[in-house]
């Protein structure tokens, strides 16, 4: 049975740093893309960081900026995301997503997710 569990979000100022992590069980999480994805209200749900099971290349979305890191501890079955320089529109629900290879087929597995809001 797969599991995402998301920890970290919380209130912060603008300007401010969170730091969230996902433990994820029951896959083989060292052979497994992880990605961080979010969902503000009324918006769709878009891509923030995406990290490769190999050498780790990553992607981020446009508005990142160079503001957040994805990083992975393959040893703790842990994928995290740095998030520094937050800005208000910021906000919304944040997403553990992990991509499985099974033999025939390929499914998407989605934590919780866990709310950051940044404001004043």
């Amino acid at each position: 049975q797969v599991q995402l569990v998301e920890s970290g979000g919380g209130l912060v100022q603008p300007g401010g740093s969170l730091r969230l992590s996902c433990v994820a069980s029951g896959f083989t999480f060292s052979s497994s893309p992880m990605s961080w994805y979010r969902q503000a209200p009324g918006k769709e749900r878009e891509l923030v960081a995406a990290i490769t099971r190999g050498d780790g290349t990553r992607n981020y979305g446009d508005f990142v900026k160079g503001r957040f890191t994805i990083s992975r501890d393959n040893t703790k079955s842990t994928v995290y995301l740095q998030m520094d320089s937050l800005k208000p529109e910021d906000t919304a629900v944040y997403y553990c997503n992990a991509r499985v290879q099974y033999i025939s087929r390929l499914i998407d597995y989605w934590g919780q997710g866990t709310q950051v809001t940044v404001s004043s």
